[in-house]
């Protein structure tokens, strides 16, 4: 097995993986009415699977740069981490 192909699974295992924790956050809010738990879901979806998307399925259809890739996935990475972030609790309701 190359190095690209262990990439390309480890690539695919993380997205899945977090794609099932999103999916369980977003059962939590959907459970508990919880704008927490929402905001953490989006945010595993954009650090977990979000990057997958862009480097396998939209950087060789739309052609896209190195820099340009690199750049949609660190802006992917930063907007999950805003949501992410967004969850801690801050002495604010969660309704």
């Amino acid at each position: 097995m190359t190095l690209e192909s262990i990439t390309a699974v480890a690539s695919a295992l993380t997205a899945v993986v977090g794609l099932f924790v999103a999916y369980l956050a977003y059962r939590g809010y959907r459970r508990n009415d919880s704008r927490t738990m929402r905001a953490l879901a989006f945010g595993i979806v954009c650090i977990a699977v979000v990057p997958y998307v862009i480097l396998y399925l939209a950087d060789p259809s739309l052609g896209l740069t190195d820099a340009q890739g690199l750049l949609a996935i660190t802006l992917s990475h930063t907007v999950g981490l805003a949501a992410i972030y967004r969850t801690f609790d801050r002495g604010s309701s969660d309704a």
